[in-house]
């Protein structure tokens, strides 16, 4: 099962525990269909991360998510669980013990403040853990690495710490090193994290600092200790650099990667996520719902519901058989959905219309000859005549104005003591409403709107993927009159999958939202999903005070 179909039956869920909703009455029933919306909005695997103090873990974790944000000075030395998710921008937030709802917003160079025993001896401040929040893909997909206490430190509540939150892992990333690998404390840990029946990774950081011969003898020690500790099972061993694998992602350097040993261990960990934890994570689900089903009322709709919970958990087996790990390339639209802008050609337009009222109000306010030419055009089209009133001050449209009502008012006055027909009148009338072609800005508009349209599709022309890297999403009016712009197909088709994918997660983060409300976490929702609503009716219609429909003429 890939990420996508997986958000896919997710949003299925989410569906189906609806409808189920709409049927409940009882308190207990409701509260029951809260509880599996609120498993499903908190949808997260933790990648717990365990070893001895310097083994590199904070690096390896930078590594994996191809940012080195997270100072690998942070530490925790008091017993204080760091976990790394998802964010729209870099923070941490700080959760107190018997608080479960306070929390506290800080930035990360605050961190050690919390986190650490210099700064907070003994858990003086009670902090129960802290949430780093990062804009990295990985994360966005709920993968959480969590960063326990240090192993073998002075504190020893830091180990009894680290042991007590095995029972929520759903992996467990063991780092050692090729200095010295696999201590008695991390055997240990081995040992109790075998005992939990949850998936074991043990990496080997530091490979790049040996020969390759070195390398080999500790990788050979570590698998025989571990197998003599997990009673002949042997987890896998990863060799890896944190520090190289870091450099090569954020130097694009596909060799490099591949030596550092990161895509080795991204392509394990993901194949695991997704073929195993994940499927019996939606069928664990698709049971409960089942439950929630058969204890309504039984008649035509409940059984329906049953057919279609039955069909989509049947799906979902059918998904795990015969899967392949692959690493899933970062979307296409990652990085333009982070740095959301309005549509280009929307923006060169409010750009050029706000260039002109800004001049336009201060001439029609002092210059008697543009307030004559702004009446003998009848002014402006109804769109932009209010367009003109957000810019301007009372005084200058008090100035500006009393032309165009008088001339009105005299056409007016002509109109009424001609006694015309209602035919006559109007023909007369038609003349006098502004039209597209009489109205000054919106040939403004028309003209900023051909520009852009004409300069996108020419850059797209001499350099194509940079281009559509740099381009903000098309709102679906002005992406028709590019398209029409574009003569070649290739370059079509690629704008169109991207714009594909820009709207599909604008979508996906719209479902999480709807999702994490039903579920009652607003708290989860991150600030991509906050602003999603309106992000989407840009995508659809674009900037409000560009695309409305002047006055038909």
């Amino acid at each position: 099962m890939d990420l996508k179909t997986y958000e896919r039956a997710k949003f299925e869920l989410a569906e189906l525990l609806r409808a189920v909703q709409l049927r409940a009455t009882a308190p207990e029933e409701r509260q029951r269909i809260q509880d599996c919306f609120v498993r499903l909005a908190e949808d997260r695997f933790n990648l717990v991360v365990v070893g001895r103090f310097s083994r590199g873990k904070t690096s390896l974790i930078n590594a994996m998510l191809g940012m080195d944000r997270l100072p690998t000075g942070i530490v925790p030395l008091t017993s204080v669980i760091t976990s790394i998710a998802y964010g729209s921008k870099e923070h941490a937030l700080i959760r107190y013990q018997g608080h479960d709802l306070l929390r506290t917003e800080i930035p990360l160079a605050a961190l050690p403040e919390y986190v650490t025993q210099q700064h907070n001896p003994g858990n003086a401040k009670r902090v129960a853990s802290a949430e780093i929040r990062l804009p990295a893909e990985l994360l966005r997909r709920g993968f959480y690495f969590v960063d326990t206490p240090g192993l073998g430190s002075s504190i020893p509540e830091n180990t009894r710490t680290t042991e007590q939150f095995l029972p929520e892992a759903d992996a467990f990333v063991l780092v050692t090193s090729v200095d010295s690998p696999l201590s008695e404390e991390e055997l240990r840990i081995l040992r109790l994290a075998s005992v939990s029946a949850r998936r074991i990774f043990i990496v080997v950081n530091k490979q790049d600092m040996v020969s390759p011969q070195e390398r080999e003898q500790a990788l050979q020690h570590v698998r025989e200790q571990a197998s003599a500790a997990l009673g002949g099972d042997t987890p896998k061993v990863f060799p890896f650099s944190a520090r190289e694998g870091l450099a090569a992602k954020r130097d694009n350097d596909g060799a490099r990667l591949t030596a550092s040993g990161i895509e080795t261990l991204e392509a394990e960990l993901v194949h695991f996520l997704l073929n195993e934890k994940r499927s019996e994570f939606l069928l664990r689900l698709c049971d409960r719902i089942v439950e929630l089903v058969c204890g309504l009322a039984s008649d035509a709709d409940a059984q329906q519901l049953m057919e279609r919970i039955d069909a989509l958990s049947r799906r979902i087996a059918e998904s795990q058989p015969g899967a392949t790990p692959r690493r899933e390339a970062a979307s296409t639209a990652s990085d333009a959905s982070q740095r959301f802008h309005p549509c280009a050609v929307c923006a060169q337009i409010a750009d050029a219309e706000f260039k002109f009222l800004s001049h336009f109000q201060y001439e029609l306010c002092i210059r008697p000859e543009v307030q004559r030419s702004h009446a003998d055009h009848n002014g402006f089209c109804a769109f932009h005549t209010w367009q003109y009133g957000a810019l301007a001050s009372t005084q200058g449209i008090c100035t500006g104005y009393p032309a165009l009502l008088e001339r009105l008012s005299n056409t007016f006055e002509r109109l009424a003591a001609a006694e015309l027909s209602p035919q006559t009148l109007a023909s007369a009338w038609q003349a006098l409403s502004p039209s597209r072609e009489t109205c000054v800005l919106c040939q403004t508009r028309a003209r900023a709107e051909t520009a852009s349209v004409l300069s996108i599709a020419t850059r797209l022309a001499q350099e194509t993927e940079p281009a559509l890297h740099a381009l903000s999403v098309i709102c679906l009016p002005h992406l028709r009159q590019l398209v029409g712009a574009i003569d070649d197909t290739e370059t079509i088709r690629l704008l169109l999958a991207r714009e594909a994918a820009l709207l599909d997660r604008l979508a996906e983060d719209m479902r999480r939202y709807a999702i994490k409300t039903d579920a009652l976490r607003r708290i989860l929702t991150s600030d991509e999903e906050d602003r999603v609503a309106h992000r989407a009716l840009l995508a659809l219609a674009g900037l409000r005070n560009v695309n409305q429909v002047p006055t038909a003429d």
